[in-house]
């Protein structure tokens, strides 16, 4: 049980995922990057593949959590303030793609930014 892998996060480019790594390894956390090789020799195919997975296992899940929410980003608007969750009213989002119909999965840049909020996982669309 505790040797399972969790997804923490995914990323669209090897470089954004590389100082969580960094952090999380130099707290002893092991760290898994599904899908690093595939982006690495073919970029266009990361959003296809849904990215890069930052995985750790099951049993280092909260302390890795913890560790990767003080390091994240989180989505801003176009004047540069963070996004707030209509929901829940947190400041925590970040930029979501479904890539739930095979028209969005070959062409991924047609669809529409939303944004998902981290704290109660509520989804919803960008204001254009």
């Amino acid at each position: 049980m505790g040797k399972d892998l969790v997804t923490l996060g995914s990323f669209e480019f090897l470089a954004d995922v590389q100082i969580i790594k960094g952090k999380l390894e130099s707290e002893g956390i092991t760290v898994t990057l599904k899908d690093e090789n595939t982006v690495g020799v073919e970029p266009f195919a990361s959003n296809a593949i849904g990215g890069i997975k930052l995985q750790v296992y099951a049993a280092d899940k909260e302390k890795a959590q913890d560790i990767y929410n003080e390091l994240r980003k989180y989505a801003v608007d176009e004047n540069g303030n963070l996004v707030q969750c209509p929901n829940c009213k947190a400041q925590k989002s970040e930029v979501h793609y479904l890539r739930n119909t095979l028209f969005y999965k070959l062409f991924p840049f047609f669809e529409p930014k939303k944004y998902r909020c981290t704290n109660c996982e509520f989804i919803t669309k960008a204001e254009v």
